[in-house]
């Protein structure tokens, strides 16, 4: 339902304004009438929207509205506050959350500076931006030393990522993450012990196989991938499937073939099309040719590169080039193969 929705709206900005009576009609009476209503929002014409503050104000509670509001002004939300006070009270609770978050930016970036300068940073920070501060000086040191050949870091990062892993909060980890990153196979030692360990940095050292794993690393993403697809925990396949298509491992074709087939998972479904054209080159044609029509750009997007030419694929990939309602990296792509 919410592709329909995202093809409404991306119709209304096509001027099909048409497209707006549906979009607004769901919103009034279909089961996801909130994302219906998101969409109305991010168009930002009022005039799609008369009369629909009263349907705001009486279904959403607190958490509906604030999930309403926007980065910047909108003259959609402006237009009902001026009618709604919980809505422009919703407004004005989110612009005040907007101001606080900048002024911890701001501070956050004010303690870096003094950290760097007098001393390492507090390991008690108690609050999330204090946390976050801390893994953004961390990354901020990896990169520098591994700039600099710095000796021993590595085992040193590693080390912070254990201890933040399985209890640091998101954002936390993911600045790790990124400090991590940073060293590539120097990290693999550990890589492949967390991988095997299925604990809290199991992700993690799937992820650094995924990206620098040597051959000897196939066993491994090969039982990740097999456990993954017989579970159907499609998020989870996404590493061991980008490792065994750059490791070329030709032995995962099985399972590869089994994800494409049963996976309706967005983001693993273009990487599983780019794994099989790179180790059964021959095998990923037919599928290369099915993506070409799939509902996810990315999809179509790896399709376009990688299809072989008939005359079919051929007037499928200029329509794609030509239809002005496409994505522009899809675009892009059915551009690139119909030039060539």
């Amino acid at each position: 339902m919410q592709l329909a929705l995202e093809v409404l709206s991306d119709l209304v900005r096509l001027s099909r304004r048409e497209a707006a009576a549906p979009l607004r009609r769901y919103a009034e009476e279909g089961s996801h009438w909130h994302d219906a209503l998101v969409e109305l929002v991010e168009l930002g014409d009022p005039a799609l929207t008369l009369g629909l503050d009263e349907l705001v104000e009486s279904r959403c509670d607190d958490a509906d509205l604030a999930h309403l509001m926007t980065a910047g002004p909108n003259p959609v939300i402006d237009a009902w506050a001026a009618r709604r006070p919980r809505i422009a009270e919703a407004r004005a609770r989110h612009r005040a959350r907007s101001q606080e978050a900048k002024a911890a930016r701001a501070a956050a970036r004010a303690g870096g500076t003094r950290a760097s300068a007098g001393g390492s940073p507090d390991r008690a920070a108690s609050s999330d931006t204090e946390l976050l501060d801390v893994a953004q000086q961390a990354a901020g040191r990896t990169r520098y030393r591994r700039s600099s050949n710095w000796a021993g870091a590595g085992p040193s990062c590693c080390s912070t990522r254990e201890e933040v892993l399985p209890e640091g909060p998101g954002r936390l980890r993911g600045a790790v993450c990124r400090a991590l990153s940073q060293y590539g196979p120097e990290t693999l030692p550990r890589a492949r012990a967390w991988a095997a360990a299925k604990g809290g940095c199991t992700d993690m050292g799937l992820r650094i196989l995924a990206h620098h794993g040597t051959r000897r690393d196939i066993p491994l993403l090969m039982d990740e991938l097999r456990e993954t697809v017989e579970k159907r925990e499609w998020a989870g396949a996404v590493n061991p499937v980008e490792g065994l298509g750059r490791l070329r491992a030709g032995e995962s074709v099985p399972l590869l073939k089994t994800a494409w087939t049963e996976s309706t998972y967005a983001y693993l479904r273009p990487r599983v099309l780019t794994a099989l054209v790179r180790t059964a080159p021959h095998t990923a044609e037919s599928y290369a040719v099915e993506g070409l029509w799939d509902c996810e750009s990315d999809v179509r997007e790896e399709a376009a590169r990688f299809v072989p030419h008939t005359r079919d694929t051929r007037l499928r990939l200029q329509r794609l080039h030509h239809d002005v309602a496409e994505e522009p990296e899809v675009r892009a792509a059915a551009a690139a193969r119909t030039l060539a």
